[in-house]
């Protein structure tokens, strides 16, 4: 008996895992955070700095912005850009990508990080 009850109780566990989503993040919030990246990444125009361009970053794979010069590293992720691989990334990127350029240490609130999220996608409409 006490088998059954540890697989119906992994079931909901994993149920609740499966179910868990990124939290909404503030936009008007995020352009606050985004004031970190601007120096290095532009947002309105496909315009490279320091960084690639951010502009249509979701659903983009990474590594392909024309013209930057990317680490072997992110050209060979074959990571496609969404709300949880940014989500990743941005908390530590060089321990998400070992080997990537991008000097940046990373947000560690996950508000902050889903707030400049949101503000990312904002602008990409």
């Amino acid at each position: 008996m006490r088998p059954a009850i540890f697989l119906v109780s992994l079931m909901f566990f994993s149920v609740g895992l499966a179910g868990q989503t990124l939290a909404e993040g503030d936009a008007k919030k995020g352009k606050r955070v985004y004031n970190k990246c601007k120096s290095c990444h532009s947002l309105k125009k496909p315009k490279n700095k320091i960084g690639p361009h951010l502009v249509g970053i979701f659903g983009r794979k990474a590594g392909t912005v024309e013209g930057y010069k990317y680490s072997p590293a992110m050209r060979k992720s074959g990571i496609v850009w969404d709300e949880k691989t940014m989500d990743a990334y941005i908390t530590k990127p060089k321990k998400f990508m070992p080997g990537n350029k991008m000097t940046f240490v990373g947000l560690k609130k996950p508000k902050q990080r889903a707030d400049v999220i949101a503000y990312i996608k904002q602008q990409q409409k």
